[in-house]
């Protein structure tokens, strides 16, 4: 989901001087006797107990998976009509990396996204750019810009401020602009189905990915918050992580392989209505699957994804330093991370590190994984074809994903809610459990509102259909503080 996903650097260890000199000694005879320093194991096992189950994807490659199914006391089918989105949408991508999105006018897209400034325009056209800045130097939209004049589309992306009164319009950029040839043309026409997703339903499993470095433990407060509540929940640990197994080649750990990994655990959990819940790098996985089954998938959750652009590992990071290398750095990227990751650098935020089993895998396989973040296909268009209703959540004092990335994101998608949660940095499910939980939540019940039947007197039946309600944080969960952006 990030071009440089260095937001999940890859393991915990004790910021002491004890643990920097054996970490230290140990790099130096990985050095000198060119042997790993570090055992490519789980870091440790257990058995397939208490809503633990161990899954083979591969021939003797084995993931550890929990999967909560609670005893619901009442089993109800899910009711009510819910609310139908129609939305048509036509992408052109230019040579010189420009993107343009037009929205074809639909009132279903009217009715559930709004504008910062609380308007909407039947009829959108908007302008991006792609990723990459040097093949196109026009700066990208800014998606604040209706304060300065810009118009903003219903997608929440700005448009190229209208001329002034008075002013001539400049001709000698139009005929420019329409002998453009473009490179790719995709037109978008779906129509959805949207229903509240309540505990009870026997239909609705939710699914947890973590990024780089983590485990499944890092979903504690919320499995046990939802799967109390009725829902069924899974949540894998990704291959060298946790206790899953860990190959000892590097070419296990690619993107696709995990993404294999990911569609094997799906297929084999999945229910008719399912919702996806992606952190950092896990965001990359819960959009490959929302991508390729999007009649299964029927909500996702981004929190600090990132921007919508294809992955490709840096050239020039810290992370293709040989692994004794690493190993060595591991205490300084270890406090790097406490730093970066958490708005608060204190006792607590290091016992959560511990207690969740949280950044502590080999400096193999941290270095395996950023090396093998290559996505080409994972581009704007990509994500701009997703159906699927989407949440973002961002912790505000995030220092590896800037808020505009995910404002970019929520430009591109489909359909997209952008909540800012003041309190939180990069792991704000867990500096911040009950706001998250109760985010997700409220998202997991919405639905659109049905438009109202169409009466025979004209004058009703030209009336706008009345707005859906849009999820906000209530003050039982999130903090009174809590920004919420809606895209």
């Amino acid at each position: 989901m990030m071009k440089v996903a260095q937001e999940d650097i890859g393991f915990l260890c004790d910021n002491n001087w004890a643990a920097m000199l054996t970490t230290l000694m140990d790099g130096l005879l990985c050095c000198l006797t060119g042997k790993s320093a570090n055992v490519v194991v789980p870091i440790e096992t257990s058995e397939a107990a208490d809503g633990y189950e161990f899954v083979e994807v591969k021939p003797g490659r084995v993931l550890r998976v929990r999967h909560i199914i609670p005893e619901r006391e009442v089993v109800d089918e899910p009711r009510g009509p819910g609310g139908s989105v129609h939305r048509k949408r036509k992408i052109t991508v230019y040579r010189n990396g420009q993107l343009l999105i037009e929205d074809l006018g639909d009132a279903a897209r009217q009715e559930l996204l709004h504008a910062q400034n609380g308007d909407t325009q039947p009829n959108c056209t908007v302008e991006v750019e792609l990723a990459d800045p040097l093949s196109n130097p026009t700066p990208t939209a800014d998606p604040k810009a209706d304060k300065t004049g810009s118009v903003v589309g219903t997608g929440g992306a700005a448009t190229s401020p209208a001329p002034t009164l008075g002013s001539a319009p400049d001709l000698t950029q139009q005929p420019r602009k329409r002998r453009r040839k473009p490179k790719r043309t995709v037109v978008i026409d779906s129509e959805r189905k949207i229903t509240s997703c309540k505990g009870t339903h026997a239909d609705v499993a939710v699914f947890f990915v973590h990024g780089v470095g983590g485990s499944l433990d890092i979903w504690g407060s919320q499995m046990d918050f939802f799967s109390r509540l009725g829902y069924e929940v899974i949540a894998p640990d990704l291959a060298g992580h946790g206790a899953s197994s860990a190959p000892q080649i590097a070419a296990a750990y690619t993107f696709y392989a995990l993404a294999e990994d990911m569609r094997a655990i799906f297929k084999r959990y999945a229910r008719k209505r399912n919702i996806l819940i992606g952190h950092s790098y896990g965001v990359s996985f819960c959009t490959f699957l929302a991508h390729e089954y999007p009649d299964q998938v029927h909500k996702v959750v981004m929190i600090n994804g990132g921007g919508p652009t294809a992955l490709e590992p840096s050239l020039c990071s810290i992370f293709n330093l040989p692994t004794c290398v690493l190993h060595c750095l591991s205490p300084c990227l270890a406090w790097s991370f406490l730093k970066a990751g958490f708005a608060r650098q204190g006792a607590k935020e290091k016992q959560l590190l511990k207690d969740n089993n949280a950044f502590n895998v080999s400096s193999f396989v941290l270095r395996a994984m950023m090396s093998g973040q290559y996505w080409p296909e994972g581009d704007e268009v990509y994500h701009a074809e997703i159906p699927v209703p989407i949440l973002l959540v961002h912790g505000m004092y995030d220092k590896f994903v800037p808020i505009e990335e995910d404002q970019r994101m929520a430009e591109i998608l489909l359909l997209a809610f952008l909540k800012i949660i003041n309190e939180g940095s990069h792991m704000v499910m867990m500096e911040c459990p009950e706001s998250v939980n109760t985010l997700l939540h409220e998202f997991f019940l919405w639905e659109p509102d049905s438009p109202p039947k169409s009466k025979p007197c004209p004058e009703i039946a030209t009336k706008r259909p009345e707005t859906a309600k849009i999820p906000t944080a209530s003050n039982g969960g999130a903090t009174p503080e809590s920004k919420d952006e809606t895209k």
